[in-house]
């Protein structure tokens, strides 16, 4: 009798969690390909976004007996059985007056998510502490976001909403095997750029580094997660995260394990797919991993068209996301270190030195003076500068010569009125020109400081700190993105409308306020 009981029990709780893992597409089929195609709303992240007032195999019970009625209205279905998603914007309003460190201040409340407060039904997933999102449309904890979120939080002294947030990334790990893109069911096909061990640096600063060791498990198994299946590759050959290049090196890419279009961009997925000759798995599955990168969409994944027809992410070996993972190991190799253990800290050293090794053979171009991403299958680099070739700078991978000529291009090349640029095309993708984001600049500013490029990354933080301004003095709103060429415009491109909050924007900027000791230029 025990036994039957402890295994109902068992069911049951298997049931839920299975139930709370579904993603809106597996929930509510056909009534969300209804949803999605159409226009009832201007955002497919809306509707997945929505959490159902009642049971969903009951509004699907009732859209199954509705749907062929005549004068069935679905946006009114639609309506009736789910709460629709607002922003922050709704009902927050900024006091210019008050000035911009006030601003990002009290915008820490109003991005700021209590942990207890998600449906049963809802496609957000359960955390154990609360949380800052980004904004706008972004109404849950995003990976990469939130690092140069942290990056303000610590100007602000909020040690503890940074460990919550920590804590909160530690349980994902530990739930999912990985850190999902955001908090969301329909996110659990990927990750995005690895900062997990960027984030405990922050935390080192208040906390010691001590907790390096704390969440050395939860390293590990991040770093499982991208290294999987990487032992039994031979050269050329792929798996999931890992490439086997041709010296025999193991280096990462962005991917997604699903080959379906984005539930959250569904309209979008299926229509790009009819203008490409890719088979249409393939083509969904590169659209994701671009996804996973955080660039989503630029022509750094496209070949010379720089269409996205052509986007071929899965191909492509980024000098960003290896440079994460160096310091991934680096942080495992130090983690070990202090704990005492010798022989486990020389061996992640000796991997953290091949993959610096790797970056330099494979990334750095003699010829266009710059650290390029790498096409796995083509055996070359690929034919777009981007401003991911800062991140040597920042793990300190590059030398000081390389360091030299990439400050000099940085200068001459992507340095414009407002900021540096992301890319040098101007393909209508919110990753490309004219447009610019506070985690490049940052990256790219701290990056110069380690080598000793001083007047140069204060001359971009003075740049970049007068865009934030001069658009926060005229909107009163702090962006996702700016456009630094046009700096009288708005940035733009992209699948939806700019968004303000901005959670990374607002970390950046307090941070660059502080270190340069600035409050108008």
């Amino acid at each position: 009798m025990r036994k039957a009981l402890l295994t109902l029990v068992l069911l049951f709780v298997f049931l839920l969690t299975y139930s709370q893992s579904l993603t809106p597409r597996q929930l509510y089929p056909g009534l969300f390909e209804a949803v999605q195609l159409t226009d009832i709303f201007p955002d497919n992240k809306i509707f997945v976004d929505a959490t159902p007032k009642r049971d969903p195999k009951l509004i699907m019970a009732d859209y199954e007996v509705q749907k062929s009625k005549p004068g069935f209205d679905l946006k009114q279905f639609v309506n009736d059985n789910f709460f629709i998603p607002g922003t922050h914007n709704d009902v927050f309003k900024s006091d210019v007056t008050a000035g911009i460190r006030k601003h990002i201040d009290t915008l820490w409340e109003v991005l700021y998510r209590k942990h207890d407060t998600v449906s049963k039904y809802s496609s957000l997933l359960p955390l154990p502490h609360d949380f800052i999102v980004p904004g706008g449309r972004f109404r849950e904890t995003y990976y990469w976001d939130s690092y140069f979120t942290m990056l303000g939080l610590q100007e602000s002294h909020k040690t503890q909403i940074i460990e919550n947030m920590i804590d909160n990334f530690a349980y994902m790990i530990d739930k999912y095997g990985f850190i999902p893109n955001g908090t969301r069911t329909y996110y659990l096909t990927r990750s995005q750029p690895p900062f997990f061990s960027l984030m405990l640096n922050i935390l080192a600063k208040d906390k010691g580094k001590k907790v390096l060791v704390k969440y050395q498990p939860e390293l590990l198994k991040e770093y499982a997660f991208w290294m999987e299946g990487s032992e039994k590759l031979k050269i050329g050959q792929a798996h999931r995260m890992v490439v086997r290049m041709p010296g025999g090196e193991i280096l990462n890419r962005y991917w997604d394990d699903s080959d379906q279009p984005r539930e959250e961009s569904y309209k979008k997925d299926v229509d790009a797919a009819k203008t490409t000759k890719q088979k249409p798995g393939d083509f969904y599955r590169n659209i994701r991993a671009a996804a996973e990168s955080g660039w989503d969409f630029s022509t750094r994944w496209f070949d010379t068209s720089g269409n996205l027809a052509s986007i071929q992410t899965t191909s492509i070996i980024p000098v960003d996301l290896n440079c994460l993972l160096y310091h991934l190991e680096l942080s495992i190799a130090q983690s070990y270190q202090l704990a005492g253990d010798g022989s486990h800290y020389r061996v992640y050293l000796a991997k953290a030195q091949q993959r610096k090794k790797a970056i330099q053979k494979y990334s750095w171009s003699e010829s266009t003076g710059w650290f390029m991403d790498y096409n796995w299958q083509q055996n070359k680099i690929t034919p777009h500068h981007t401003l991911a070739g800062v991140f040597p700078l920042e793990f300190k991978i590059a030398d000081e010569r390389q360091a030299n000529i990439v400050a000099k291009a940085l200068r001459i090349k992507f340095f414009k009125s407002g900021g540096l640029v992301t890319t040098f095309n101007r393909s209508g993708q919110q990753w490309d020109s004219p447009n610019a984001w506070a985690p490049l600049q940052y990256m790219a500013i701290d990056g110069l400081r380690n080598y000793g490029q001083n007047d140069l990354a204060r001359s971009f933080a003075e740049a970049w700190i007068r865009t934030n301004i001069r658009v926060f003095d005229a909107t009163g709103k702090l962006m996702e993105k700016y456009n630094v060429l046009d700096t009288g415009s708005k940035a733009g491109g992209g699948e939806y409308p700019l968004q303000d909050g901005f959670g990374w924007t607002n970390g950046v900027l307090l941070n660059l306020l502080n270190h340069y000791q600035v409050d108008q230029l």
